[in-house]
This record gives structure tokens, C-alpha cells and sequence, in this order.
């Protein structure tokens, strides 16, 4: 479907950038939906194949902070099997209705959490009590950030990481840690579905998934190493750089 082989690089080098964004505060999808669109892939087709590739990122990334004992398995579970369900049901409804009226409510969002993040220095450097018991929390933000991460997806990772960090109590290192654990829970949820309804175009996916697990195993890597010092900066601009593209596509 590609018109060109020398394509290919493009989307190598996008998706090596994007695995290495994802793994550290989310947002990789800035690179590489716009990338895939720009090649020539229909919206339908380049969300599809954005999604394989990135459960690819998100995997690697959830796999070496599982193995660094950042994010256990066994406690994410029941986010796991909640966030299935949501994304599952998210896939589902995106081919059923038009998701257009969240481009209006989503940059707004997202603008609040980087103001909230600026003008509290602190959050996210101690692990604190938290406010919502685990089930409760998977319950409610398992569901609805799974189905809306299926259904739409910009900003996600940023959902999630301000969840675990006000409602749970978590730092950031381990709150981007069970990040990449959901992430790549609904991803992989939404890759299938898309692959169900003939969505993805698995040359370029499988390109760009080598992109992805270089990308993300540095980044993670990075994360483990130096902290919460890395990752609230990166994770503000990514927030952001959301909330500006979400804007401009939305009004201009």
C-alpha cells in the first residue's frame, strides 16, 4: 500500500522516537499517527497499524519495569483485566460513532493536568496514602481510561500517570511503570479488534515495531536509572505538545 520502499525508514526512525517518548511519559502517538496518515495510509488504516506498533513499545516497556519490580504483576491485575474490558468496548464504539466532539473536551483536560503539575513541584516525588482503595480505582479508571484509550486514545498515558499519582498515592516512577502495564493492555486489545476488521497494514506495523522496542527499552531504561527527575519534565512538555496538536486540529 506504501508507494515507496524508501518509506520505510521514515517509519522506522518515527516509531524508534515514539517508543522512546511512550516509554517515558506517553504521547508517542503525536509521531506516528501523523506520520502514518502523512505516507498515505487512510485514517481507519493508520490508526490500526498505530496501535500494532505500539503494543510492541508498550510491551517492552511494561516488560523491563515489571522485571525491574517497578510495577508488579500480580498487582496489576485486576487494572489488566478491567482495562481489557474498556478498551475492547472503546474499539468497538469508535467504529460506531463519531469521536470528533472529544477533540473539544480532551485539550482542556490535558491543559488542567500540566497547570496542576507546574504549580505543585512535589507531586509525584514520594509515594503518599492513597485516596481510593485498588479495586475501586481499576473499577472506575480501568473501564473508562481503557474504553477511552479504544475509542480515541490521545493523552491516555497522561490519564493515567495524574490517576495513579493522586488517587493511589504513587510516585511517578512507579506510577509510569503500571502505565506502560495498562497501555499495552489496551493497545493489544485495540491492535486485535482493528486486525479483526482488516485495519492494519502489517509490513509498515512490523517496521516500525523494531522502531518501538529500541525505542522503548532506552527510554524505560532511562526512567529506572534517573527517576522522577527525568520523567516530570518530559512528561509536562508531553502534555503540552497533546494539548497544542489536539487544538490545532480540532480549530485550525
Amino acid at each position: 500500500m506504501l508507494d515507496s520502499i524508501w518509506l520505510y525508514p521514515l517509519l522506522f526512525a518515527a516509531s524508534l522516537i515514539a517508543g522512546w517518548i511512550d516509554s517515558i511519559a506517553g504521547g508517542g502517538g503525536l509521531i506516528t499517527i501523523p506520520v502514518l496518515l502523512g505516507v498515505g495510509l487512510p485514517p481507519q488504516m493508520a490508526l490500526g497499524t498505530n496501535k500494532f506498533q505500539a503494543s510492541f513499545g508498550s510491551f517492552t516497556a511494561a516488560y523491563y519495569y515489571v522485571q525491574k519490580g517497578v510495577a508488579p504483576l500480580r498487582q496489576a491485575r485486576p487494572g489488566i483485566a478491567c482495562t481489557f474490558v474498556g478498551s475492547a468496548l472503546g474499539t468497538w464504539a469508535v467504529q460506531q460513532i463519531d469521536p470528533g466532539a472529544l477533540n473539544i473536551i480532551i485539550p482542556f483536560l490535558l491543559l488542567g493536568i500540566a497547570i496542576y503539575m507546574l504549580f505543585t513541584p512535589t507531586l509525584g516525588e514520594t509515594e503518599r496514602h492513597p485516596r481510593l482503595s485498588t479495586t475501586l480505582f481499576y473499577l472506575v479508571f480501568g473501564i473508562s481510561l481503557g474504553f477511552y484509550d479504544g475509542f480515541f486514545g490521545p493523552g491516555v498515558g497522561s490519564f493515567w500517570a495524574i490517576a495513579f499519582v493522586g488517587l493511589l498515592g504513587f510516585d511517578l516512577l512507579k506510577a509510569t511503570g503500571y502505565t506502560k502495564v495498562m497501555n499495552f493492555t489496551s493497545n493489544v486489545v485495540s491492535f486485535a479488534l482493528f486486525l479483526a476488521g482488516g485495519h492494519v497494514l502489517v509490513t509498515a506495523g512490523l517496521v516500525m515495531a523494531v522502531g518501538q522496542i529500541v525505542g522503548a527499552r532506552i527510554g524505560s531504561g532511562m526512567v529506572v536509572a534517573r527517576g522522577v527527575k527525568l520523567i516530570k519534565p518530559i512528561f509536562v512538555a508531553i502534555v503540552i505538545l497533546t494539548t497544542l496538536k489536539l487544538l490545532h486540529d480540532r480549530f485550525a
